[in-house]
């Protein structure tokens, strides 16, 4: 009967339930647990699994890490978090076991200093992270790179992201309307995770532009708005769609913001085909963007007349700045394999007092 699967998580949590240290809520057999979970405010505005011993138990089967190791201290009130903690918030956000170590990295790369993850909720600009996984576990545990990678409809896209946000709240205690200041908000603030088109790709990957392996597991986070469609159906040269494509950079955010906001640029398969079909390598295709995205200082100017005197514009007539500065702009292939769009997610406020694009690798 040891065996017998109606009873192993009973049996776990009656022997194995004692490693957990979290504090135990007792819940009366006429309570609803949704409903009592709502009124204490651990969700995000949507109904979550309610995080019981034999699940959180069963969540750590998918790590080999201790459950009372500290992962983070998470913002804005600098809670250490356990890889327990983490558990339970995956739990609740849905997701399976083999998805822990993703969501263990992710937490880890959104508390750095270099992340900032404080300032990014108590910016009122409407950003979050953005988490973008590379490597064989992609494909392991399900992930979404194609047809409605940025949307709904995978489990692993949208509960990896979503336990990440459970974190911040729940554990750091990042919630709108207290530390969270965000004037609109934007789905990246709920869950927005998906993994990168890596076979279907002649470039190298982000994370092998960041430096790592393509064989390794890697989470990227980037402070990102809710992303941008970019339409372009009649380009039939590489030379063509980067010009369109730099349109749309450099609208990204505001056309008179240079190099101090980063991007992340996402390819469809149809676009990337015009880049193929060419012969161009990821090297080739920032190369050939770069001068698109220079803006004209002067022009910069002209829109703020009101605000500058006529020498200031004169003084400034020839100067030219970049879009994004160098490494600014992270680029990233995934998408169905219909349909000629392409699309832009516009970053945050980068350097010492911004957000700058973090990488971990993913480990058992």
């Amino acid at each position: 009967m040891t065996v017998d699967p109606g009873r192993i998580d009973e049996l776990r949590v009656r022997f194995g339930g004692s490693s957990l240290n979290s504090r135990r809520v007792e819940v009366a057999s006429i309570e609803d647990e949704t409903e009592m979970i709502f009124q204490r405010g651990w969700t995000d505005g949507l109904p979550v699994v309610p995080p019981t011993a034999s699940r959180v138990l069963r969540m750590l089967e998918g790590t080999t890490r201790q459950p009372d190791e500290v992962v983070a201290l998470v913002p804005p009130n600098l809670v250490e978090c356990t890889v327990e903690k983490v558990a339970i918030n995956a739990v609740m956000a849905g997701c399976r076991p083999t998805y822990l170590p993703v969501v263990l990295a992710a937490v880890e790369a959104v508390c750095t200093d270099d992340f900032n993850m404080h300032g990014i909720l108590a910016t009122t600009m409407g950003v979050g992270p953005v988490l973008v996984v590379n490597g064989p576990i992609a494909k392991r545990i399900g992930m979404n790179s194609g047809v409605n990678a940025l949307g709904q409809g995978n489990r692993a896209n949208l509960t990896i992201g979503r336990a990440v946000q459970l974190v911040v709240r729940n554990v750091g205690g990042g919630r709108p309307g207290g530390v969270d200041r965000a004037t609109h908000g934007s789905p990246a603030k709920l869950s927005f995770c998906f993994s990168e088109d890596e076979a279907g790709t002649p470039w190298t990957t982000l994370a092998e532009d960041r430096g790592f392996d393509r064989n390794s597991d890697v989470v990227t986070v980037f402070c990102g708005e809710a992303p941008r469609i970019l339409v372009d159906q009649k380009s039939r040269s590489a030379e063509s769609l980067v010009q369109m494509l730099a349109e749309g950079l450099r609208a990204s955010i505001s056309h008179d913001v240079v190099m101090g906001m980063d991007g992340m640029l996402v390819i469809s398969p149809e676009h990337m085909a015009r880049f193929r079909d060419s012969g161009w390598d990821r090297e080739r295709f920032m190369t050939e963007l770069a001068p698109h995205l220079m803006i004209d200082l002067a022009e910069i100017q002209l829109n703020r007349s009101g605000d500058l005197g006529q020498e200031s514009s004169e003084n400034n007539a020839d100067l030219k700045l970049p879009k994004f500065r160098p490494g600014g702009l992270l680029v990233v292939h995934a998408g169905g394999s219909a349909g000629l769009f392409s699309a832009v997610v516009g970053g945050w406020l980068n350097g010492p007092m911004g957000s700058e694009p973090t990488s971990r690798e993913i480990t058992p």
